[in-house]
């Protein structure tokens, strides 16, 4: 049976993160995705781009999520950008009654592109009531010093003791994606279970053609869990898949590029026959 699978975050009107990202990601895994808006995500070409989240009423959320869960528990589910506490909070209300498992909460504070946190009081919110239901969280440096309460993440040790002050908050891993904000050759992801440290490492493409790359992981992961692969298996995969993503990532306007999310399985080779 094909596993099923929930994202519960915004949608990306330039189709490269978000829940657009999440569904295309889920897909590739060969599993079944369903989605939750809570927000939309709009960029005026007009403004240098500028962005605009607009959240979705909570109620229309709480909708959403009763659709979704109609049929009983899914096998997996996460969670990106967040537009209200309502919305946070009636997120937790599901997680509970429906006693979900596999559960990623990556913790979205901000659309690229931008410099201002999205509601730090979502923030407050997310880590109170969704990161001790976590089975990972997978914040950027960035989230992972805001979380931590570190600030500015620059080596990897300053890296593991943001991770041991995160899972203090709840989750039962954290992974902490370095990107090119480290400044190192190589892109390093360091994974904390709580007892030991695992590091990724991969090649660093040196590219403007990666939005989307954070909710791909996590997306990745989340899609890892509900087949079955241990948590370390599911990161270490998504590590391979995002990487994939962003070595073959394509520009889509003047002002930016996105990962491509079908590069793991080649899926631009896919169709390319009518069969009889």
């Amino acid at each position: 049976m094909i596993k099923k699978v929930l994202t519960v975050a915004g949608s990306d009107s330039s189709g490269g993160a978000g829940i657009q990202a999440d569904l295309k990601t889920f897909e590739e895994y060969g599993t079944f995705g369903f989605s939750a808006l809570t927000s939309i995500v709009t960029m005026d070409p007009d403004e240098g781009w500028s962005h605009l989240v607009t959240p979705i009423e909570p109620e229309l959320v709480e909708k959403q999520l009763k659709t979704i869960f109609a049929g009983g528990a899914l096998d997996a589910m996460k969670t990106g950008m967040l537009g209200t506490i309502e919305s946070i909070e009636i997120t937790r209300t599901y997680i509970d009654k429906f006693s979900m498992n596999n559960i990623v909460i990556d913790p979205v504070m901000a659309c690229k592109g931008t410099s201002e946190l999205l509601q730090p009081e979502n923030v407050a919110a997310m880590t109170r009531l969704l990161l001790p239901k976590a089975t990972i969280t997978t914040p950027n440096l960035v989230e992972a010093g805001i979380l931590s309460g570190m600030g500015e993440l620059t080596s990897v040790d300053q890296m593991k003791e943001a991770a041991k002050k995160i899972i203090d908050l709840g989750p039962k891993n954290v992974v902490i994606k370095g990107g090119h904000r480290l400044k190192t050759d190589q892109a390093i992801d360091l994974f904390y279970d709580g007892t030991d440290f695992t590091i990724f490492e991969s090649q660093l493409f040196p590219t403007d053609y990666n939005h989307g790359a954070g909710c791909t992981f996590a997306a990745s992961v989340t899609a890892g869990l509900a087949k079955g692969y241990s948590v370390a298996d599911a990161v270490a995969l998504a590590k391979k898949f995002v990487a994939a993503a962003i070595e073959n990532g394509q520009k889509i306007n003047p002002f930016l590029g996105h990962v491509w999310h079908g590069a793991y399985n080649h899926a631009e080779n896919r169709m390319t026959e009518i069969k009889e």
